[in-house]
């Protein structure tokens, strides 16, 4: 058995195009049982590869390419800081793709010059659950085995597999009939067997069949606004980087067969579950590490006492008492509490905020907890249509 494990969709904007159905199609015609998703920078297409391959009965391997700082990700010095190298992430696990996602996001936020990067720390922190292989020409590896530094080269791997541990961290050995591939590849396997770091081949896919190469040409012209006709164009040196049959993958490097074997071990692995119809909110954080729902509940009496009085008429604690039991049902408290923060924040500011929106001023515990400024029970304001309406989606304020 054999998985692709380096492939870039339609996501990988202007460079990537293997088109997510089109390309699962095309697997689950040969009977391929796994397929990875490794976008450059990005996991824009994590949920639509997800779905569509589930619908095929095709595991789905979330992972990414991702770009990694010679320096610090805060570093951004033109002379020091131009050059990143490609390394591949591979989630195994829930908690791979949470770490994945983060990282990503931080790449962004934190990390961007010229590509979204990260770094050595935001590796170290959030490794687990995840495999990483050495990636394309462009990897940290590669690069110093192209220069002929092989020690250089035996460092960064060693260091990779400390990060994620052993049998987490893979060499990849790549044949697209470059000349410079077929250089460092006997070095790559010398790696392997001095640090005891498996192998694992990988095509890099950037399109599906072998014809759609000039189509492929072309993404790259508009990304780097050439034409086709330039000789200085930006072009892969090949027509190789498409979807190969598992045959065609063997045939690569027939004198080690465990290198497409470890393809399928890890794709064995990586068993990442979505979860959707669900809604999810984000932990709140309490200022003083009380439980959240008794804070909560804490700044909705402070906010009853503060409107209604020292001893509100007991058919005003009803209600709120009702819309509490209500929120704590539904699991929105994280969610009011998210809100009421950041209009405390605004109104602490001077941000100007307005008085509540739609079918959220007839909550009486948001008109308390002072996210709306309008009195519910004066205007005789409905909660239940609140919840009506925001059932299906995340209440709306």
């Amino acid at each position: 058995m054999f998985a692709h494990l380096h492939l870039h969709t339609e996501y990988s904007l202007l460079d990537g195009a293997c088109r997510i159905n089109r390309l699962l199609d095309t697997a689950a015609e040969r009977g391929d049982k796994a397929v990875a998703i490794t976008d450059h920078g990005v996991m824009y297409g994590a949920v639509e590869f997800y779905k569509a391959a589930k619908a095929r009965g095709i595991n789905p391997i979330i992972g990414c390419e991702v770009y990694v700082a010679q320096r610090s990700r805060f570093d951004k010095t033109r002379e020091l800081d131009s050059e990143h190298r490609h390394l591949v992430l591979l989630c195994e696990n829930n908690t791979g793709y949470q770490n994945l996602a983060a990282m990503v996001s931080k790449s962004w936020i934190e990390g961007f010059y010229s590509k979204p990067r990260v770094d050595y720390e935001l590796l170290e922190q959030y490794h687990e659950g995840l495999i990483a292989l050495s990636a394309c020409l462009a990897g940290e590896i590669p690069r110093a085995l192209t220069a002929n530094d092989y020690e250089r080269a035996k460092e960064a791997a060693l260091r990779y597999r400390d990060i994620f541990g052993d049998g987490n961290f893979f060499l990849e050995l790549q044949d697209h009939g470059i000349r410079e591939q077929k250089l460092i590849n006997p070095s790559l396997i010398r790696l392997s067997k001095d640090t005891g770091i498996p192998l694992v081949v990988t095509n890099d896919c950037h399109y599906i069949q072998r014809a759609d190469s000039k189509m492929h040409h072309i993404l790259l012209c508009i990304q780097t606004n050439h034409t086709v006709e330039d000789k200085d164009g930006m072009e892969f040196a090949s027509d190789e980087f498409y979807y190969k049959t598992e045959e065609e993958m063997r045939a690569l490097f027939p004198d080690h067969p465990e290198a497409a074997d470890n393809t399928w071990k890890i794709a064995e692995r990586c068993r990442v579950e979505f979860e959707f119809g669900k809604t999810k909110l984000p932990h709140f954080d309490t200022p003083n590490g009380q439980e959240n729902t008794a804070y909560f509940r804490e700044k909705c009496y402070e906010g009853l006492y503060k409107y209604y009085g020292e001893h509100p008429d007991s058919a005003i604690v009803e209600r709120l008492e009702y819309e509490l039991s209500t929120i704590e049902k539904m699991g929105y408290v994280n969610y009011y509490l998210i809100v009421y923060d950041f209009v405390r924040y605004a109104k602490s500011v001077g941000i100007p905020v307005g008085p509540g929106r739609g079918s959220g001023a007839g909550s009486l515990a948001a008109y308390c907890i002072g996210i709306t400024g309008v009195d519910p029970l004066r205007y005789h304001l409905l909660f239940e249509r609140f919840f009506e309406s925001g059932t299906d989606q995340y209440a709306r304020f």
